[in-house]
């Protein structure tokens, strides 16, 4: 049991207790038995309720990342226990299938922690120093729960050097690292030793189905097309043509292979560009398309950049709209920054449809995969904004 312990500053523990997972260093009144970055230890209220079981780190703005409200020990059979719940729940949520997100940190009570299936390859990522130093234990309950071929680092997020973290990638158990996945029906070649985050953008997967509902015999631009994932839904749901953009010469290749895989290369042009360049020369030349859809990168890292990303998506979503017709365009649009909330994701698609002189009809609003779960109380978990509007 741990003797070091975090006591916050009175009046503090309410939103722990609510159900919040971090204690932020400016709640804390004193740290007892000198812990380190990284070592479990016990939060206590200011008045000496216990409040859970957690990692702490002395230099990170998250204090204290809570594991279990429980007094439990943090070993090889607490992380099978979360492991399986968060495989059961997947099991629930894609009855049969083997690529999803098997957990997502806060959501699945293992905070700091992402971990993709890919069929029988695993990827590990880690933004927390506790469980950065308890990858090796991680990967053995992997082993030991899935029997994997592999089990790989995906360490390379801008959030690790808050917890004064090296990014890294490497395979920690077994060989191989390439696979081939299927969604929706679809097809993917899969290399996540090599790929974007985790070798692939599983939190877009319920949005990618829906898509195909608008697309047969349609005109499809799919900017920032990553490995094809829009732009080959769209294709086969019957689209005419497809024609996908990103600034990545190696997503355009792994794009271009994916429609070959699937029998759609004839519908499907994969073009390595800047969509920022390109989409004022495609407006300039009078290109039009029954459906765009744009998936950028994150447009902010912090709060502090929240009118540039502002401006940004205005720009990206004002120029789609005058590629769509004047009547029956669908624009398909997503933001996946959590410092922008719907409602702010909203007004710049709004503020973008004056600056065009377009009408808008917003169809749907959906938010990441249910492999992505939102913790109620923690609104950080919630990122993933995609809407389906018509445009006219």
């Amino acid at each position: 049991m741990p003797t070091k312990q975090v006591i916050l500053k009175p009046k503090e523990a309410r939103r722990i207790t609510n159900g919040h997972l971090w204690a932020f260093s400016n709640e804390i009144q004193s740290v007892e038995g000198n812990p380190a970055a990284g070592d479990v230890v016990d939060l206590h209220a200011a008045g000496g309720e216990f409040l859970g079981r957690g990692f702490y780190h002395p230099q990170s703005l998250i204090s204290v990342r809570l594991l279990t409200r429980e007094h439990e020990e943090i070993n090889f059979a607490f992380f099978e226990r979360r492991l399986a719940a968060a495989a059961g729940l997947r099991s629930r949520i894609y009855p049969g299938e083997s690529t999803f997100r098997l957990a997502y940190g806060e959501s699945d009570f293992l905070p700091g922690l992402v971990v993709d299936r890919y069929n029988d390859v695993f990827a590990i990522q880690t933004y927390s120093a506790g469980m950065h130093q308890r990858m090796m234990l991680i990967a053995d309950v992997l082993q030991s729960l899935f029997h994997p071929l592999s089990v790989i680092e995906r360490n390379e997020s801008h959030l690790l050097a808050l917890e004064g973290l090296p990014q890294n990638s490497a395979v920690l158990r077994g060989e191989e690292s390439v696979t081939t996945i299927t969604e929706n029906g679809i097809l993917y070649r899969i290399d996540v030793l090599h790929g974007q985050k985790t070798g692939f953008f599983l939190d877009q997967r319920e949005n990618r189905l829906a898509l195909q509902r608008y697309t047969k015999g349609a005109r499809v631009l799919d900017a920032f097309s990553n490995d094809g994932g829009f732009a080959l839904n769209a294709a086969a749901a019957g689209a005419g043509e497809v024609v996908g953009l990103d600034i990545s010469e190696t997503s355009i290749e792994r794009a271009t292979h994916n429609a070959r895989l699937n029998q759609v290369a004839d519908r499907c042009t994969f073009l390595t560009a800047d969509v920022f360049d390109e989409l004022p020369k495609m407006v300039r030349a009078g290109r039009k398309y029954n459906v765009v859809n744009l998936d950028p990168p994150s447009l902010t890292k912090s709060r502090k950049n929240l009118p540039a990303a502002r401006h940004a998506y205005r720009e990206l979503n004002s120029l789609a709209m005058r590629l769509l017709p004047e009547e029956g365009g669908i624009l398909t649009t997503s933001s996946c920054s959590h410092h922008v909330d719907d409602a702010m994701f909203l007004d710049a698609v709004d503020s973008a449809a004056q600056h065009a002189h377009r009408t808008l009809r917003l169809v749907e609003w959906r938010g990441a995969a249910p492999d992505h779960p939102v913790l109620s109380a923690m609104p950080e978990t919630r990122y993933l904004k995609f809407g389906i509007f018509v445009v006219s």
